[in-house]
This record gives structure tokens, C-alpha cells and sequence, in this order.
């Protein structure tokens, strides 16, 4: 009896071992064979410049005559050149696009003279609002305003307000700014607009 009940166990091992199959065990191993730690690297020859079309054939002698001929034309007529190719093949003319409102940082001043009298006759819309000292009593008072139209904590806008002149709101509107500006001055401080 003891022999068979230690055999049944035995038993239903080899029938999950025909359902499931056999344990598989992989060792941990790279999936890549190494390479030579003797071999030198391999050099591989890139091109000075990139062409996703591949090398392109020298332009045929007609097409240089034409670019000298075109090179030799004055500049007047060089230019009447682009709008006259562009009617005759039929491509769309190309609109500009407005920079108007765009901070272009170093490449606003390539432009030349022309821009510099149109960024004259441009209304500045936004300010900012710069605290340049207040009264040593109403300094708490001073502080509340500042956190009541900023969205400092007690302790930034304390640091703000000790470190003046500072400024406190960038890029609003003039009558943000003028509003700021009067809340500042009835608590006792001095504001201006830059």
C-alpha cells in the first residue's frame, strides 16, 4: 500500500510533464557573439556632405553657358529673372511670412535700416513693473500687495520685495502695469514701468 500511494504523486508528475513539456532553463548569456578584442576598428568612409539622392551628374555645358549668362546680367535684370521663370513654369508665389510680434534675438538687427524705423513706429504693449524702494514702516504692507498680484509664497515675495529695486511682474498691460503701480503706492512703496 505504501508503495502505490508514493507512486501516484509520480504519476500525475509524468502526465503534467506531457502537457507542459520539459523544464527549460536558459542560461543568463549576451545574444551577440563578441568581437575580436584584437581586431581593429572598422573604418567606415562618409562623404563630405550628405545627399539622400545619391551623386549627382555634372550639369551639361548648356546649363553652364546659361549660368554664365546669367551671371554676366546686371543686377536689375538678374532679379526680373525669378518672377519671369516662376510665371512661365506655373509655381506658386511664395508668401511672406509676418515676423511681426517675434522675438528674432541676434537676427532682428540683419535686416538693415528699413526695420529699425518700422520697430520705431511699433507701440510697446507689453511692461514690466519694477519696485524701486518703499518705506522702511510699511514693509509687511508692501509685501501683502506684492503676494496678492504675484503668486509667490511669504518667504519669495519677502526676498523680492528686501532685494528692491526689483521687478515684480513681467509682460503686462499698460493698465496692469498703472493699476500695480497705484496698489504699490497706497501701501507706501514707489513703482515704476519699464
Amino acid at each position: 500500500m505504501k508503495l502505490i500511494a508514493r507512486l501516484r504523486p509520480i504519476q500525475t508528475c509524468t502526465a503534467l510533464h506531457e502537457i507542459i513539456g520539459p523544464l527549460q532553463s536558459r542560461s543568463f548569456q549576451p545574444d551577440f557573439v563578441p568581437r575580436d578584442p584584437n581586431a581593429n576598428p572598422i573604418r567606415y568612409k562618409y562623404p563630405a556632405a550628405y545627399d539622400p539622392y545619391g551623386p549627382r551628374p555634372p550639369p551639361s555645358d548648356k546649363i553652364v553657358q546659361l549660368a554664365e549668362r546669367i551671371a554676366a546680367l546686371a543686377p536689375e535684370e538678374r532679379r526680373q529673372i525669378g518672377p519671369l521663370l516662376r510665371e512661365i513654369l506655373r509655381h506658386p508665389n511664395l508668401k511672406q511670412i509676418s515676423v511681426a510680434g517675434m522675438d528674432l534675438g541676434a537676427m532682428g538687427g540683419a535686416g538693415g535700416g528699413p526695420a529699425k524705423a518700422e520697430e520705431k513706429k511699433v507701440e510697446k504693449t507689453a511692461f514690466d513693473v519694477k519696485l524701486e524702494k518703499f518705506d522702511a514702516a510699511a514693509k509687511i504692507k508692501v509685501i501683502k500687495e506684492v503676494r496678492s498680484f504675484t503668486s509667490l509664497g511669504l518667504k519669495e515675495a519677502k526676498e523680492l520685495v528686501e532685494k528692491a529695486p526689483a521687478i515684480l511682474k513681467q509682460g503686462v498691460t499698460k493698465e496692469e502695469a498703472n493699476e500695480i503701480i497705484e496698489k504699490i503706492k497706497a501701501v507706501g512703496g514707489v513703482a515704476v514701468m519699464e
